[in-house]
């Protein structure tokens, strides 16, 4: 019996983790631990939040008490930790809110588990979520591996390398049993639309201009959420106690290709002329520090634990399309309000 714990459940891909687990996995307590800040969203699980084996918890991981407290109601055996300030932009309005949620909420969550689980840390398993952006920025060739040295170009890279490093450090110190997964740019339904495809796909929509930063020629390596979250529970299951796991999409695009992309498949759903949306493509100014090509070498997961893509981008960005058309009532609702002010102090000022 597993009673895991899933930290930032109620997030765009903490919810995929959730789904997958809950309903994969019917023996297993899943709780969901989530402070629902902003991008935060209970919508999100409303097709699973009926049965038996989902829990919620409201709390923030800066509250360790709470943290405590959880542990002891439901009898954590295991952490998924996916919770954390994610966005580029917002950390470089806000660089303390990352240090603090990523930072020092994982040791919080470390702290406790360490309490906690102390009499056999070998029957508990502390899995922490990364990203690949803590490997800095690549040249025209080559690609990030479990061994690439770590150079963060973000206040929000800077705070997930070091929670990884703290990571490794309780695995190390306290023998602590961990594991480490570094992803690719993930999108898919439920998407927060301040992230590059839901945002682009929400100003189709609505015919607002397309943002582009800088030439446009940014590379990113794309990943599906729904892929990403059959890896994560692969390598909680199968993977090998204190590695590291790149989990990326073989799946290379430069921001202007994808955004060309995206407006043609936009134009056929929606019924519009062709080329119609690519109209709304606006160069705007760079933001500081822009890592100009992430790509991850995913081969070790790949040959190790049989993971691969199940899907081809096309495939997984014409799904996640349609979601968003077939789900304007969420979009709605999170582009409102606070969304909106926060979306001019973004955009506005960088034409």
């Amino acid at each position: 019996m597993k009673n895991i714990l899933i930290t930032g459940g109620a997030g765009f891909i903490g919810s995929h983790v959730i789904r997958l687990f809950v309903t994969k996995y019917p023996q297993y307590k899943i709780v969901n631990l989530d402070a629902l800040t902003y991008a935060g969203n209970l919508e999100n699980l409303k097709d699973i939040d009926h049965l038996p084996n989902y829990f919620f918890e409201k709390v923030n991981i800066l509250d360790a008490p709470a943290i405590e407290q959880v542990f002891d109601k439901h009898q954590i055996t295991d952490v998924i930790h996916l919770a954390a300030e994610s966005h580029v932009d917002r950390s470089i309005v806000s660089p303390l809110d990352f240090v603090y949620t990523n930072i020092i909420g994982t040791v919080n969550l470390l702290n406790v588990a360490r309490t906690k689980w102390k009499d056999d840390y070998s029957k508990h398993l502390f899995y922490h979520i990364s990203t690949d952006e803590v490997y800095g920025a690549l040249g025209a060739e080559g690609l990030f591996t479990e061994t690439t040295p770590y150079h963060p170009n973000s206040p929000y890279s800077a705070s997930k390398a070091s929670s990884d490093h703290f990571v490794r450090a309780y695995a190390e110190t306290y023998h602590m049993k961990t594991v480490v997964s570094n992803c690719s740019n993930n999108y898919g339904p439920f998407h927060f639309p301040e992230k590059l495809i839901p945002l682009f796909i929400n100003n189709i929509i609505t015919k607002k201009p397309l943002p582009v930063y800088g030439d446009g020629l940014y590379t990113r390596d794309w990943l599906f959420v729904k892929d990403h979250a059959l890896a994560i529970d692969l390598i909680f299951h199968e993977g090998i106690a204190d590695e590291t796991y790149n989990i990326g999409g073989f799946n290379e695009w430069r921001n202007i290709d994808l955004i060309k992309l995206l407006c043609t498949l936009m134009d056929e759903k929606l019924g519009r002329a062709k080329g119609e949306s690519v109209q709304l493509i606006t160069y705007v100014k760079d933001r500081p520090g822009h890592d100009r090509r992430y790509a991850i070498d995913a081969s070790k997961i790949n040959k190790e634990l049989g993971w691969k893509p199940t899907v081809t981008f096309e495939q997984g960005l014409s799904e996640t399309i349609d979601w968003f058309l077939q789900n304007t009532e969420w979009l709605d609702n999170i582009t409102s309000g606070a969304y909106e002010k926060y979306y001019d102090s973004m955009y506005s000022n960088r034409v």
